[in-house]
């Protein structure tokens, strides 16, 4: 009986030990550290999903659609996107474009860039490796790109960026909303759900404006945003250029929404600073031409990363001291305070403190 007794208490102390521990790596997305020997997000890896890749499919020339399948999928609204963990380690972000109400599969669809082209490796592994059968780690979903109410909307979508647009022009359709879309690309061919997006303008096709480049040069947003009401949304995903040019002919009292496939370019004047890796006693100087990851990591080379451009949240550390110049396109302002993505973020003064 005592050694019954033992044996029960052991077990219990262990099972209370692994509940505490769970508790403190749910609470902090970013413990332990140094990193994981894989990239992770910046949140709890509990919240990662393992998907079957259903259907791998070309819709365009050059971009392939996937869908995948599980049970009882975590829920989703119109321009949310997934954290896709590819086979190599990397995380890739991909806009939702399937059907919100459907629980059981998420869809989405990327664009092959080439190396040459500034392709980092991402959407190759996409189209080459993630075929039928293929289980792949999914987080999310995240939205940083929300429909908001509004009394009439203007979508202006570039090639790819008809993704997260896509289910929004669904919904807006299906509400009987006042809506317009203008869908640029190189060539009708390498214009993804082309067919769909002429189909919901209806018969006369005058919600719906297609430029494509190879037959009638470059969009026009400013024609196309001209007159419209005051208090139409408009939402824009497409090359920075075309948000510029959106930006710029913005009519007054019409709200802008964006999302971007790269991170904002900098403004300049970019200057030298110190960072304090406080737990580990160690001072770096980052350069004004470098970045606070490049610098970390030559003294913690374990420090995980991934994408290099503010988006999927996995080099996430936390601020103990100093200001931060946040230009990611990932954190919420409430997640800004507090932390910083140290791979496109700055301090704004000469020094900053960080948790590691």
């Amino acid at each position: 009986m005592p050694r019954i007794r033992t044996v029960a208490l052991v077990a219990g102390v262990a099972l209370l030990t692994r509940r505490a521990m769970r508790r403190r790596i749910d609470a902090s997305p970013l413990w332990p550290l140094p990193a994981l020997d894989e990239p992770v997000s910046g949140q709890p890896r509990s919240r990662a999903l393992r998907l079957r890749v259903a259907r791998h499919e070309s819709v365009a020339d050059g971009v392939v659609q996937l869908r995948l399948t599980g049970e009882r999928l975590p829920a989703w609204r119109p321009g949310a996107h997934l954290d896709l963990v590819l086979p190599s380690g990397l995380v890739r972000q991909y806009s939702l474009c399937g059907d919100p109400e459907d629980s059981s599969s998420y869809t989405v669809a990327t664009r092959l860039i080439p190396a040459g082209q500034g392709g980092r490796g991402g959407s190759r592994e996409v189209h080459e490796e993630l075929r039928e059968g293929v289980e792949v780690e999914v987080r999310g979903p995240r939205n940083r790109f929300p429909l908001a109410e509004a009394p009439s909307y203007v979508f202006v979508a570039g090639g790819i960026g008809i993704t997260p647009i896509l289910p929004m022009l669904r919904a807006v359709d299906a509400a009987g909303a006042d809506w317009r879309l203008l869908y640029g690309g190189r060539s009708r061919a390498s214009m993804p759900f082309l067919e769909e997006v002429e189909k919901l303008g209806g018969p006369s096709g005058e919600r719906v404006t297609v430029v494509a480049q190879d037959e009638d040069g470059l969009p026009d947003p400013a024609a196309f945003l001209a007159d419209r009401a005051p208090g139409t949304a408009v939402y824009v995903c497409g090359p920075e250029p075309l948000m510029d040019a959106v930006a710029e002919a913005l009519p007054a009292d019409c709200t802008l929404h964006l999302e971007r496939f790269t991170p904002r370019a900098a403004t300049g004047g970019d200057t030298a600073f110190e960072v304090e890796l406080r737990r580990s006693g160690r001072t770096v100087a980052v350069p004004a031409d470098s970045t606070v990851l490049a610098a970390v990591r030559a003294e913690l080379p374990n420090t995980a990363y991934s994408c290099a451009q503010g988006f999927c949240g996995t080099c996430r550390q936390g601020v103990l001291e100093g200001e931060v110049d946040h230009r990611d396109e990932l954190l919420t302002d409430a997640e800004r305070d507090g932390s910083m993505l140290i791979c496109v973020s700055r301090a704004r003064g000469g020094r900053i403190v960080l948790d590691m």
